[in-house]
Parts: structure tokens; C-alpha cells; sequence
């Protein structure tokens, strides 16, 4: 029978999603993801043993761990796709530096999501985790095959026939308002109708009235005179960006892309629009290119 999570590990999974928060509010974001990569291995382990997944094999990395898991129906479809996230980031930051502080939050924010439901099902000493779907069976103690059986009998005591389904008070209110709803509407409507009907009545009586003055000549005095409106052009400047520092030019919003150039500090940019929370769409030299928006600021 596998084992519950000891109280040592979940230690080390708290202590470890404390220390990724605290790096990340440091803004030492290349080592808060780092921590949190360490941090799932800790959760993938537990969850290993406890569904008899051999992790001595040294073709089973972290990626086939957590797929497995996933195909043994021990974490659902988001836990997995949330694991996987936790680990690709934590491997770009060892692998290829990756500081940003977008990718640190989203690792933080996720890895905490999953703490809380790791820590909801599986800790305590008696609790076992079933295979979530795709199985009707539940695991239950030996001593506890009574105890299941009359709850069972209880539970089909307690079931009723369908006799359908008596309106109460409350519904039979609601019926009505709604009724009276609808009569106030055709009532509206019916008067919003016969409003324009008698309108249309006394368009008709005054036309005579008005082809009567038909015949009657008209002087250029007569016809009064309006004054065009003055229309005033209001043009808002386009806001003016510059750089803080150094800022490289990069072909595609991503560290690893191409570098087009290097921008000075202090140096005015033509700024085109954001392309995300963390990267800039900027025109270099007759180009579109992006940089980081965290070293533009508004003039």
C-alpha cells in the first residue's frame, strides 16, 4: 500500500515555494525559478511512491515522471500542463539564464496553486489518493468494509421514487413576476405604438397647411441664415519614449532571438505599441523590432 506524504517532505515542498517567493520579491527572478523547478521534484517523488513509480531508472527524467503520473491518472490534465510549465521554466533559467520577472511570477503563481492542492489531497496519515478518472473503484480500509456497507444500505434507504417535481411557494412568486413582467411589456409597447399612430394622424391634418405656402414666393430674406459651426482640429501628441540604459534591439520578442542593434541611454525611440507585459514593438532603422519595456519610460 503506498504511504502518505511524510511530514519531512512536505516540509521541504513549503520551505521550498517560501524561498521561491522570497528570491522572486528579491527580483533574483533566475533563482526563484530554479528554486521552484527544485521545489515540483520534491512533489513529483512523493506522488511517484505513492503510485509505485520506479525513479531509480536513469531513462526516467522529470518530464517522463510527470507524464506518467498524468497516464496513471494520479494528477488531472491542469496539474500536468501546470508541472510541465514549472519545469520548462526552471530549465530555461539554469540553462539559459533567464531572468525575467514575468516568467519568476508565473512560476511562483503556479507552483503555489499546486502546493494547495497537493497539500489538500495528499497529506494526512490516513488519506489515499484514488486514480482520479476513468475508474469506479474507491480504496477503502479493511476495518472499514462494515462501516461502507451500511452507509450504502442507509443511502438506498433514504432514496426516494420520482413523484415529479411539487412547485413551492417561492416558484409559483417568481411564475407570477414573471407574467406581470411580461403583460407591463406589451402594455409599453402597445402605447410606444399607438404614440406614433397619432403622431402620423396629425402629420397628415397640418400638411395642407404647409402646401398652402408652396405658392408663395420666397425671398432670399425669408430663408434664415445658419452659421457653420467652427470645427477646431485637436491633435494629441503621440507620447515620446526613451531609453534608461542600454537597450538591445531584438528581431522577435524573446532573449534568443537575433540582435539588431544596441540603443543608448537617454536615446528617443519610435514607439509603435506593447506586443505583451514584458516586450515593446519599436520601428529600428525602417524595421519592426522589440525590446524590453522594463528600460523605456514615458517622457
Amino acid at each position: 500500500m503506498p504511504t502518505p506524504v511524510s511530514g519531512n517532505n512536505w516540509d521541504k515542498i513549503s520551505q521550498g515555494l517560501r524561498s521561491a517567493q522570497l528570491l522572486n520579491s528579491q527580483r533574483k527572478y533566475n533563482l526563484s525559478m530554479v528554486k521552484c523547478r527544485q521545489t515540483l521534484e520534491f512533489m513529483v517523488q512523493d506522488l511517484c511512491d505513492k503510485a509505485a513509480i520506479a525513479t531509480t531508472n536513469s531513462n526516467q527524467d522529470l518530464s517522463s515522471l510527470i507524464d506518467e503520473l498524468y497516464s496513471s491518472r494520479w494528477i488531472s490534465k491542469t496539474t500536468c500542463e501546470h508541472y510541465h510549465k514549472i519545469r520548462m521554466l526552471g530549465n530555461k533559467a539554469v540553462h539559459e539564464g533567464n531572468d525575467n520577472a514575468y516568467d519568476a511570477n508565473q512560476a511562483c503563481q503556479l507552483l503555489a496553486h499546486e502546493a494547495v492542492t497537493f497539500s489538500k489531497d495528499y497529506m494526512g496519515s490516513s488519506r489515499q489518493r484514488p486514480p482520479q478518472r476513468g475508474s469506479q473503484q474507491r480504496r477503502s480500509r479493511p476495518d472499514d468494509g462494515a462501516r461502507t456497507a451500511a452507509r450504502s444500505g442507509s443511502t438506498r434507504s433514504r432514496k426516494r421514487s420520482p413523484e415529479g417535481f411539487p412547485l413551492t411557494s417561492t416558484d409559483l412568486m417568481r411564475i407570477a413576476i414573471v407574467i406581470v413582467a411580461i403583460i407591463i411589456v406589451f402594455a409599453l409597447v402597445r402605447l410606444l405604438r399607438s404614440g406614433d399612430s397619432s403622431s402620423d394622424e396629425t402629420t397628415a391634418e397640418t400638411t395642407p397647411e404647409i402646401e398652402t405656402n408652396i405658392d408663395q414666393p420666397t425671398t432670399e430674406a425669408d430663408i434664415p441664415t445658419t452659421a457653420a459651426p467652427e470645427t477646431m482640429a485637436e491633435t494629441t501628441p503621440a507620447p515620446v519614449y526613451k531609453t534608461t540604459d542600454y537597450l538591445n534591439v531584438r528581431s522577435e520578442p524573446n532573449t534568443s532571438s537575433r540582435r539588431l542593434g544596441v540603443l543608448d541611454k537617454n536615446v528617443e525611440v519610435t514607439y509603435l505599441g506593447d506586443y505583451d507585459g514584458t516586450w515593446a514593438i519599436i520601428d529600428y532603422e525602417g524595421t519592426q523590432a522589440y525590446v524590453s519595456k522594463q528600460y523605456l519610460t514615458q517622457d
